[in-house]
């Protein structure tokens, strides 16, 4: 085979692929959805960004965000809205999915909204959990009071 040819293939193959990269674009809008097991807060909710905290680092995501991964830390997801309208809600864990197509999913497994949160309940539920990390004896004991202890300690920041 040719040179001439052997480059002309080459050429036809790697030309689609440049296409593609090169027209790739984002969007100017964002669908949103936030989900725990107890409600579906937002439903591919046209919003202009939300704050999430994650084990990497809090970090804000805007409609032209790169796609990303993150684990969900314990603590408040800000959604802001187009109408200008700031909604908090509280995360005990889960995931943060930004997609190539601007859409982003928080997947939580417990979510509430702050402004129900009780701040006694709350500190009470801190100073239970840090009792039980100071009277576990075992290792699983242990992790899953300290656990408890930082998902508290986020509950308690979150009411205040």
């Amino acid at each position: 085979m040719s040179f001439a040819l052997r480059s002309a293939r080459l050429a036809t193959m790697v030309r689609p692929s440049i296409r593609l990269v090169q027209s790739r674009g984002y969007a100017d809008e964002m669908a949103f959805t936030l989900a725990a097991a107890n409600k579906v807060y937002y439903d591919s909710a046209n919003i202009r960004q939300v704050d999430v905290p994650s084990f990497s680092g809090a970090f804000g995501i805007l409609p032209k965000h790169v796609p990303t991964l993150a684990v969900l830390k314990p603590g408040v997801v800000t959604v802001y809205e187009n109408d200008g309208a700031v909604k908090k809600i509280f995360v005990s864990s889960g995931t943060v999915t930004v997609n190539e197509d601007a859409s982003v999913q928080v997947l939580a497994e417990e979510a509430h909204p702050v402004e129900d949160l009780d701040s006694s309940a709350c500190r009470e539920l801190l100073t239970s959990a840090q009792s039980q990390l100071s009277s576990a004896s075992g290792d699983t004991d242990r992790a899953e009071a300290a656990i408890a202890v930082e998902v508290a300690e986020a509950l308690v920041k979150a009411s205040e």
